[in-house]
Order: C-alpha cells, then sequence, then structure tokens
C-alpha cells in the first residue's frame, strides 16, 4: 500500500534515520527535483529525498555540478517539499556557497531552509570545512556530510574515478568522517570508496553513512532517480542498477501520441465535446 493512503504517516526525522541504523534497518535514498517526481518518489516510502546538485546535470544539461545557482537550488528544493509528506528532505548547498566563508555558508543554509521548507542541508568536504559546518549548525540546521568522491571537486580530481584506494587518501577520509561526526553532522554519504573502506566508516562512526558505489556494508544507500529509472541512458557507472526503462517507453509514448495526431485519429469523437 502508498505510504500516502496511510491516514497516519510519520515523518522520517535525524532520530529515525539514527534509530534505523542503531537497529540494522538499512536507509533508502534517492534524489528529486520537481513536485511531480517527489510525490512519487515519497509516495513509493523512501526515507531521505536529496534535492541534488546533481539537478544541473540532469535537470539543466550541464556537464558538472558546479554551474547550479543557490536561487536554481532553492526554487527544486521547495517544489519537492511540497510534494513530500514523509520522507526527510536534504538539499546541496550548491558550489561556491559554502567552502570558504563560514558567514556565508551560515546565510547560504538558513536561505534554504527559510525559503524551501527543507529539513536539512548537505556539504561537500571534511576538515576543510569544518567551521562552516559548525556555523550552520549553530543555527539548528542539520547537515549532512559527503566524503570521497566529491563533484565539486571534481576539477580538482580531475577524473571521476574511485577515491581514496591509497592509503594515505584513505587514512584522511577514516579521520575526516570522524571531524564530520564530531562536529555534529547527523548523517554521511560515501561517494564511489572501496567497499572495504567504506565499511570501516560505518563501524567506525556512529551516525548513518549512507553509499553510492560504496558497496552494500554501510547503512543505507542512494542513487540519482532519472539514473535508476533509466530515464538517462548514458551514465551507467557499475555502481547504478536500473531498475525501469523509461526513455524507451516514454519516446514510444510520444511517437504514439505524434502518430494518432498526424493521422487524425486523436482526438476522436468520444475526447471531443
Amino acid at each position: 500500500m502508498s505510504v500516502h493512503q496511510s491516514s497516519n504517516i510519520k515523518r522520517i526525522t535525524t532520530h529515525t534515520l539514527q534509530e534505523m541504523k542503531s537497529r540494522g534497518e538499512k536507509i533508502s535514498m534517492l534524489t528529486a527535483y520537481d513536485y511531480s517526481m517527489a510525490t512519487i518518489v515519497d509516495g513509493a516510502g523512501v526515507d531521505i529525498i536529496l534535492v541534488g546538485d546533481s539537478a544541473s546535470n540532469v535537470m539543466a544539461g550541464h556537464e558538472t555540478t558546479l554551474p547550479i545557482t543557490m536561487d536554481q537550488m532553492i526554487y527544486h528544493a521547495s517544489s519537492v517539499v511540497r510534494g513530500v509528506k514523509r520522507a526527510f528532505v536534504v538539499v546541496d548547498i550548491p558550489f561556491g556557497s559554502y567552502q570558504g566563508n563560514s558567514s556565508e555558508a551560515l546565510r547560504s543554509a538558513i536561505r534554504i531552509m527559510k525559503e524551501s521548507g527543507a529539513h536539512a542541508v548537505k556539504v561537500e568536504g571534511g576538515s576543510e570545512i569544518k567551521e562552516s559546518i559548525t556555523r550552520i549548525l549553530s543555527a539548528g540546521v542539520p547537515v549532512m556530510g559527503h566524503l570521497g568522491l566529491t563533484p565539486q571537486s571534481i576539477y580538482k580530481f580531475g577524473t571521476y574515478t574511485v577515491r581514496a584506494k591509497e592509503k594515505e587518501e584513505a587514512n584522511k577520509l577514516i579521520e575526516d568522517a570522524k571531524i564530520l561526526e564530531e562536529t555534529g553532522c547527523f548523517a554521511l554519504i560515501l561517494e564511489k570508496i572501496p567497499a572495504k573502506l567504506a565499511k570501516k566508516v560505518a563501524e567506525t562512526v556512529t551516525i548513518p553513512v549512507i553509499g553510492i558505489g560504496a558497496g552494500g556494508d554501510v547503512d543505507g544507500q542512494v542513487l540519482v532517480v532519472h539514473d535508476m529509472l533509466g530515464i538517462t541512458q548514458e551514465f551507467k557507472p557499475r555502481f547504478l542498477r536500473q531498475y525501469a526503462d523509461l526513455q524507451n517507453i516514454m519516446t514510444k509514448a510520444v511517437q504514439d501520441y505524434i502518430t494518432d495526431v498526424k493521422s487524425k485519429d486523436f482526438p476522436n469523437e468520444s475526447e471531443s465535446y
């Protein structure tokens, strides 16, 4: 039964997520960027919806996540929040809005929370953004961390290959995870790192650890909804399991519509007034 059919919908909170980790229940997380998709994803029962800066790629067609603006993130986030009744909604703070200035980080987080109605924000990085995280938390805004492959730093990495395969980078990632927990992050995403390392991190910290390309021994999983539904077909990394082929289904539906219009089959007499 759809979650939305229940008359007693219980919202997911940071406390709920912590309890899920404690009892070993896996956390499900997907992206959404608009009202219609959020309604479907939330109604299906997902635990966390991420309004990701990946909207820059899948919604706007940019090559990276860097171009998306604060105003655009708030637009997407507010659209999602209006479609959600149960899931916990997390919003990416876009590139350039928190990294170098803790005061700007605080202003950015407050804008997102006030103008979108979201429940938390997400930032990329470890020790280098500790001050920004501390300032955001001082206003009572929950913060989710993100380590491993951090797409906002793609030009520094120069590649989307697996991160932290070498000992030095792996050790830093573990230390950064501890720092994020100690600073007060309620959860952490690990992207595209070795499964053994991700397992170690999940066992080291007490906060929930969500993986994407980080193996199955973490506390939950996140995917971009357009990828897992097969709306986008170009992006097919090893970690992606495609659960539908909506691109072909939608293409055929549009082609059938065009055929019916051209042949004068649509609209017929019963579809007219």
